[in-house]
């Protein structure tokens, strides 16, 4: 018999959130133009998901520019204020359609919902206040930033951390959901028992396709009849 799913874990920019005009691309490109440093699109692509500073290094050394890594602290912290600044305020933010009552269904049927990022937590939190998902009418669980654990994406950490919290011992009753390599990655690493890769965020089918998952969707609400199947 099928373990039943006790918790399900969702990425957030792609997949829960509304990702209108490439923010998080946007940021990360400008932060580090802002530093003298040009990355193109696609590169930064190539570092979708895992946490930020250490996405910032892939691209100064894939750059050729190892002898700046003392900067990454300073570019991230201008790229958390763009981001921060964008998820306060533009009339873009908005979570992708059906989360929430997706959320809502998952708790209705015992099954805990968590959110993790490879945001750190000042990020992750500004979009929480933002879409109204935790609070008196909470409608997810938990939620963990890859600053709040040893190793971010692709390691398992954030998962092990959040199964941790709610006493869960079996990665069997658990299953992740996100639009990255990396989310991809991280659920495999946990041994979660399914592995959804979302079509329609920063990355697209076929570009998923060669890393390992259970299955493979549109978006979020494609995936209701796998969880609660």
């Amino acid at each position: 018999m099928t373990s039943p799913l006790e918790l399900v874990v969702f990425d957030m920019a792609g997949t829960t959130v509304h990702d209108a005009g490439e923010p998080v691309h946007r940021s990360l490109q400008e932060a580090l133009a802002d530093a003298r440093v040009n990355v193109s699109r696609a590169a930064v692509n190539s570092v979708m998901g895992i946490p930020k500073p250490d996405a910032i290094r892939a691209l100064l050394t894939h750059a050729g520019l190892t002898s700046r890594l003392t900067e990454i602290p300073a570019i991230h912290q201008h790229f958390v204020a763009k981001m921060v600044a964008h998820y306060t305020t533009s009339p873009d933010v908005r979570e992708i359609t059906g989360a929430t009552a997706l959320f809502r269904r998952l708790r209705s049927w015992g099954i805990r919902v968590a959110l993790d990022t490879g945001f750190s937590r000042d990020i992750t939190q500004t979009i929480i206040d933002r879409l109204g998902w935790m609070g008196p009418e909470a409608v997810i669980d938990a939620a963990i930033s890859s600053d709040e654990v040893e190793r971010g994406r692709p390691q398992p950490d954030m998962i092990l951390a959040l199964m941790k919290r709610f006493a869960i011992t079996d990665p069997r009753h658990v299953a992740k959901i996100g639009d990255t390599p990396s989310d991809l990655e991280e659920g495999t690493r946990a041994g979660c028992r399914l592995v959804i890769g979302v079509t329609e965020g920063s990355h697209t089918r076929a570009e998923l396709l060669p890393y390992p998952h259970t299955h493979l969707v549109g978006n979020i609400v494609d995936a209701t009849p796998i969880l609660l199947g």
